[in-house]
């Protein structure tokens, strides 16, 4: 795989978060933590309201708690000293 094909998945991935938020399409049901980790980690994407959750009927909460573990986890690693 060449520095191109690397280029090209970063921008196609951030092509797929504008589309997301351009047409407000929800996430995949079995997808939810990991778009809502890269949009929460790496877009800096953290809405005050809604969510990009697909609607089902059992309620959920707005963001995974795993997703903001994972994130409060990095977070504290890089204030670390190594």
């Amino acid at each position: 795989m060449g520095h191109n094909n690397i280029s090209c998945f970063i921008s196609d991935l951030c092509m797929m978060f504008g589309i997301h938020y351009c047409f407000n399409i929800h996430y995949p049901s079995g997808l939810v933590s990991t778009l809502g980790f890269l949009q929460r980690c790496f877009f800096s994407i953290n809405p005050d309201k809604g969510s990009k959750v697909e609607e089902t009927r059992k309620p959920r909460l707005r963001v995974n708690p795993r997703v903001l573990t994972l994130i409060q986890e990095l977070s504290d690693h890089e204030w670390r000293d190594v």
